[in-house]
């Protein structure tokens, strides 16, 4: 069971999760819908598997017409609260995605 963060610690993270353009807070998950071509996302899905593993986030990865969309969640209840590590993630993953659309560019 995860402890429950401080006031102070919530609002850290919620600032983070503002600088985070694209990604939108839903109850206990943040989502993110990219347009990424096959090989794009192929590239984005490997590069986000080491991280994940790093910071022991595991994402839901979908890819339905011609979009890639990520949801980053804390296992069990829909209104837990987010931790350190699904906005550390985040933020990671929309770095790896500059970095492949500025390559495909």
């Amino acid at each position: 069971m995860r402890a429950r963060w401080s006031d102070d610690h919530r609002d850290y993270l919620s600032d983070a999760l503002a600088l985070l353009q694209g990604w939108t807070l839903d109850g206990g998950e943040i989502r993110r819908t990219l347009h990424l071509d096959d090989s794009q996302h192929a590239a984005l899905t490997e590069r986000m598997k080491v991280v994940a593993d790093a910071v022991g986030v595991r994402p839901d990865v979908r890819r339905l017409d011609g979009r890639t969309q990520i949801r980053l969640r804390v296992p069990g209840t829909a209104d837990s609260e987010l931790s350190p590590g699904e906005v550390t993630l985040a933020a990671r993953i929309e770095d790896m995605y500059k970095t492949i659309i500025a390559g495909a560019a």
